[in-house]
C-alpha cells in the first residue's frame, strides 16, 4: 500500500491505519533531524538584540550544560525558543509541546512557563507587575523556572559569550528524541 484509500478518516480500516501507524512511526525518527533544522533557522529571526536567537538558544544550553544540568533540561534549554517563529506570544506553550512527551512533566512546566516568569525582567517598564509569575508560587516547579529563567535565559543575550556550537547538541536531542516517555494518541 502506498496510500490509504479512505477521503474521510471515518471510514478507514484497520489495515490502513496500521498502514499509518508505521508511517508515523518511521516520521518521528527524523524528529532531531527537523528540530536541528529548525533550530538552524533561529540565525536569522528577531533583529534588535546582540546575538541572534539561534546564539541565545545556544548559550542557553552551553550555560545548562557547563552547570551538570541532566541531558533533558539541556536539549530543553536548548529548545526553549524554538516556537519564536510561529509562536511569538506562545512561543513557551509550543516549545513546551514540543517536549512534553520526551522529558519530565517538571521540564515540560518549566519551559511552559518560562515566557511568563521571564517578564519578571521587564514588565515593570511597561506599568505591568513584574510579580505575575508568583501566582504559581506553591507549584513544585515554581523556583526552578524562576531559576531557569535567572541562569538559561535572560543572561544568554553576551555576544562575547563561547557557546557551544549547534552540533555539539545533536547527540543529546537524538536520545532525548529517541523514545517518548508519554504518548498522548
Amino acid at each position: 500500500m502506498k496510500t490509504v484509500n479512505f477521503v474521510h478518516m471515518s471510514e478507514g480500516t484497520a489495515r490502513e491505519y496500521e498502514f499509518l501507524a508505521g508511517l508515523e512511526k518511521e516520521y518521528a525518527k527524523s524528529l532531531p533531524d527537523r528540530l536541528m533544522k529548525t533550530l538552524e533557522g533561529l540565525r536569522s529571526t528577531l533583529p534588535g538584540y546582540k546575538v541572534s536567537r539561534l546564539e541565545h538558544s545556544l548559550q542557553s544550553a552551553t550555560h545548562a550544560y557547563n552547570a551538570g544540568e541532566p541531558e533533558e533540561m539541556v536539549v530543553a534549554a536548548l529548545l526553549h525558543d524554538i516556537g519564536d517563529e510561529l509562536a511569538p506570544v506562545s512561543h513557551s506553550e509550543m516549545a513546551a509541546s514540543i517536549l512534553r512527551p520526551y522529558v519530565s512533566d517538571h521540564i515540560y512546566q518549566i519551559i511552559k512557563h518560562h515566557g511568563l516568569f521571564q517578564t519578571y525582567y521587564y514588565h515593570h517598564h511597561f506599568g505591568k507587575d513584574r510579580h505575575v509569575r508568583d501566582r504559581f508560587k506553591d507549584a513544585p516547579w515554581y523556583q526552578d523556572c524562576v531559576n531557569f529563567c535567572e541562569n538559561y535565559d535572560q543572561n544568554c543575550f553576551d555576544p562575547d559569550f563561547e557557546s557551544k556550537p549547534l552540533e555539539f547538541f545533536r547527540p543529546m536531542v537524538e536520545r532525548v528524541f529517541s523514545t517518548p516517555k508519554m504518548h498522548f494518541v
